[in-house]
This record gives structure tokens, sequence and C-alpha cells, in this order.
């Protein structure tokens, strides 16, 4: 059975192999091996993983620094796409993220991703900004 539960340590190796599968292009500042630490360090309480058994199956990182607040890092497993823990993993970070006063969640899809469709299903739209970065 699939439940959506909050990150321990013991799900380290699994997340780890679920995010190769799911961004094999990502930098390695967005590896497992540093984003999971820097997670726990602030909020470690909005980083969940859906499990079925001991197996890690899906991930989701959220955010919120009293403003708005944002998901990260929102995967499932190949093998288990479609049966609806993509949603309940969105779900719950909503939840969380509403709980603690949040009132907008934002997100970023990488220019090409199809996951779009994914998203418009579960009321996110299109924006009109710009986004920009630097590393520091």
């Amino acid at each position: 059975m699939t439940q959506v539960v909050t990150y321990r340590d013991e799900h380290f190796a699994g997340l780890d192999a679920l995010w190769r599968e799911a961004f094999p292009d990502d930098p390695p500042r967005n590896r497992a091996a540093v984003s999971v630490p820097a997670k726990l360090a602030e909020q470690p309480d909005l980083l969940f993983v859906a499990v079925d058994g001991d197996e890690v199956i899906g991930s989701i990182m959220a955010d919120y620094g009293g403003h708005r607040g944002w998901l990260y890092s929102v995967a499932v497993s190949r093998a288990r796409q479609g049966e609806g823990i993509g949603r309940a993993l969105v779900e719950h970070a909503e939840a969380a993220l509403k709980a603690r006063g949040c009132l907008k969640v934002n997100l970023q899809v990488r220019e090409g991703n199809p996951v779009t469709g994914f998203y418009a299903k579960l009321g996110y739209e299109m924006e009109p900004r710009t986004d920009m970065g630097k590393l520091i």
C-alpha cells in the first residue's frame, strides 16, 4: 500500500535512486547528496516520500518562506506513474504548506518537460513571469 510520509534517513538510498532515474540531467548541486542535507537543515518536515513498503516510489520537497510556497523535486518512479502517486504527493505538500499559512504555491518546470499537463489537471496555471537565476 502506497503512503506519503515525511522523509527519514532510511529513505536516502531509494530517494537517490529515484532522483537519478527522474532527473538524469540534473547538475550535481541538485543531487540527493547535496539537496537532502540542505533540506534537512531547513524545514525538514517539508520533505516527503511516497513509499510502498520499504520502497521509495515518489518524492516532493516543499518550501515556505512566509510569502509563497514552492514545490521541488516532484518525482514518481517510471514504473509507478499513472497510479495517482504524483497527485497524492502534491496534495500532501499543499496541505502541509496551507497548515503553515501559505496562500499561493509556485513551481518551475523545465522548458520542454511534458509534465505541465499533469500540473494543469491539479489546477496550476502558466503565469506571465520571467524566470531568472544566478549561481553563487
